[in-house]
């Protein structure tokens, strides 16, 4: 017999009822507390989370800062002695700049060969290389600066060796450094200039910008003695035409030349101060891109050779820069045998240069100009993906026009202000306002040159050869096979071929494996396609601006400047300011045209 019990909760009593209540009670805010804690949880993790992703920048950007500014107070002192050596205060002489530049080249030669040793000692561990950074040609380029700027070297000792009874040491040394520095330096630029560094990476950074800022030091000293010396060759031809007050400096020691080759080493040294002053530019700039790529991670994607086209039909473009380069070395010759004589030869050697500079900058326009319809007409995206040298291309063809754009408004200036008229007064007014047009014109059809992205799909361009590992066949030569899929066909978005980065340094080559196809494919067909016309024309554009930049950087470059002679400028300005725009100008307008070069030859090979 069974016996009903009544539930338990019957059997409490009002005080276990009320327990039960406030236990009850307990559990709701307990639930509550904890939706609450729970959401405070996460905010923590979002926070975290966030902190960490700053916090792994902050290294980073931290490096950036405090080595750029250790680069930039570098030049700033380097500065600071070339001006007190410019107004030949007697307590701060070029013993002591040279002292400086000396100990800066001995510190990065101590950074070059520690980064040389660790790269050995990992020679297990892959680098990682950004192909983008510089080219085959260019490095050629500047081990032949190089080359010229150890001539210059040798010169400097042979100086010192005649003069080592009175000069101090510091001048023998200084040579000697620098010849070491430039051997050392170019090694560094064809072996390892391209490594994107991941290692002691803020270390690296403030030995690549000490790099950077010691070749930019160099280059300031070789611009302030080349630009001292052509204005103590101006002060002379004035003191020739009758002007007084003008004082000019005399470099030469207190002794005699215990040789015979003294004032040949002196005179040789300013005709080959132009090559050294672009060596130190350019080396900077790559070595800039170096220190930019520091902790960056490279996009296998991106980060391929650019497609080198073949070359059809150039004609037009190589004979018409032949043609004026060779004018240009008459103009040259003409007008510096004729600047230092009477006063007629001295105005129609100017009016000579400024024809021809119109006739020139014309040209260039007309070149520049056509070369941008044709990109109008072919629309094509450009790429936007990130590469720290041309960005840095792009920004040092804007900055070193400013030199130029600066001395043609000034120029402009004193032609419509000014109250004598010299035969080359209004062909100056033209010069100068195509100086500004014509760089307007050649920045931007480099910029998008530089920008435009090739054509992926080498099916539609003629000159440009198969590739030889991907056996593709089409329908008109064979049915699918059973209807298995040849998968060589299907390359171009498989991840694989993101992978396929050739680094010409490390020897190595990443290929994805393809199966030959099991069709056999005819032999001895082949198909002649028309050449592409637009590629031509553009091709033979860029050999032309070639041509003429480097004839515009050889006139100034080797004493070519009526800036100088022309009297306008200085009527206006003043002797002081006229050669301090000059001093400022002129190199940048150098840079300009070599980097003008080195940026057109790029865009040939890409077109």
């Amino acid at each position: 017999m069974h016996v009903w019990h009544a539930p338990r909760f019957l059997h409490m009593t009002p005080t276990m009822v009320e327990h039960s209540s406030l236990d009850i009670m307990c559990l709701n805010k307990y639930c509550h507390s904890s939706s609450s804690s729970s959401s405070s949880e996460h905010d923590k993790k979002i926070f975290t989370k966030l902190k960490l992703n700053l916090s792994g920048d902050y290294p980073r950007k931290n490096a950036e800062i405090l080595s750029g500014q250790y680069g930039t107070n570098l030049l700033l002192i380097g500065a600071a002695l070339m001006l007190a050596i410019a107004h030949h205060d007697p307590s701060v002489k070029e013993e002591h700049l040279l002292s400086f530049a000396t100990c800066l080249m001995i510190l990065q030669l101590i950074w070059m060969m520690w980064y040389i040793l660790v790269r050995d000692r990992q020679k297990n561990t892959r680098t990682e290389k950004d192909v983008h950074a510089t080219t085959c040609w260019i490095r050629g380029g500047l081990t032949l600066l190089a080359l010229l700027s150890l001539i210059m070297d040798a010169f400097r000792i042979g100086y010192y060796v005649g003069y080592q009874s009175c000069v101090s040491a510091v001048l023998g040394v200084y040579p000697v450094i620098h010849a070491t520095h430039t051997i050392a330096q170019v090694h560094f630029l064809w072996f390892h200039i391209k490594d994107v560094i991941k290692s002691f990476e803020t270390f690296e950074r403030f030995g690549v910008i000490h790099a950077v800022f010691t070749n930019l030091l160099l280059w300031c000293n070789g611009v302030m003695s080349e630009a001292e010396h052509f204005l103590n060759n101006h002060k002379r031809r004035l003191s020739a035409l009758g002007y007084e007050n003008l004082t000019i400096e005399h470099s030469e020691p207190d002794c005699n030349c215990t040789t015979s080759t003294c004032s040949m080493f002196s005179s040789s040294l300013y005709y080959l101060y132009p090559f050294n002053i672009e060596y130190h530019i350019f080396v900077s700039a790559l070595l800039f891109v170096m220190w930019k790529n520091i902790g960056r991670t490279i996009d296998l994607s991106s980060n391929r050779k650019r497609l080198v086209t073949k070359t059809q039909g150039l004609t037009l473009g190589p004979i018409l820069g032949l043609l004026a380069l060779a004018s240009t070395i008459g103009i040259l010759v003409v007008y510096i045998t004729h600047v230092e004589g009477s006063l007629r030869m001295r105005q129609s050697a100017i009016s000579m240069f400024y024809i021809y500079g119109i006739v020139m900058l014309v040209v260039m326009c007309f070149a520049g100009a056509s070369g941008l319809l044709i990109y109008r007409a072919n629309h094509m995206p450009l790429d936007t993906s990130k590469n720290p040298s041309r960005q840095l291309d792009t920004e040092l063809l804007f900055g070193s026009s400013i030199g130029s754009w600066f001395m043609s408004w000034c120029s402009v200036v004193a032609v419509l202000s000014t109250t004598s008229s010299p035969p080359y007064r209004w062909t100056n007014l033209i010069y100068s306002l195509l100086i500004v047009l014509e760089k307007y014109v050649q920045n931007l059809f480099i910029i998008e040159s530089l920008y435009r992205q090739q054509e992926t799909g080498e099916r539609e361009d003629p000159e440009l050869p198969a590739a030889p590992e991907i056996f593709s066949v089409t329908s008109s030569l064979a049915p699918p096979y059973n209807g298995i899929i040849n998968r060589a066909y299907e390359t171009p978005d498989r991840t694989c071929v993101t992978m396929e980065n050739e680094q010409e340094e490390s020897g190595q080559v990443y290929r994805c494996p393809r199966k030959h196809s099991e069709v056999p494919l005819p032999v001895g067909t082949k198909v002649v396609e028309p050449p592409n016309i637009k590629r031509q024309i553009l091709k033979n554009i860029a050999v032309l601006l070639i041509m003429c930049n480097i004839s515009l950087w050889i006139l100034p470059a080797f004493g070519c400047r009526p800036q100088y002679d022309n009297g306008l400028e200085q009527e206006t300005f003043g002797f002081s300011i006229w050669t301090t725009v000059l001093n400022f100008a002129i190199p940048l307008n150098l840079f300009y045209r070599m980097h003008s070069v080195a940026s057109l030859f790029e865009v040939f090979r890409r077109v």
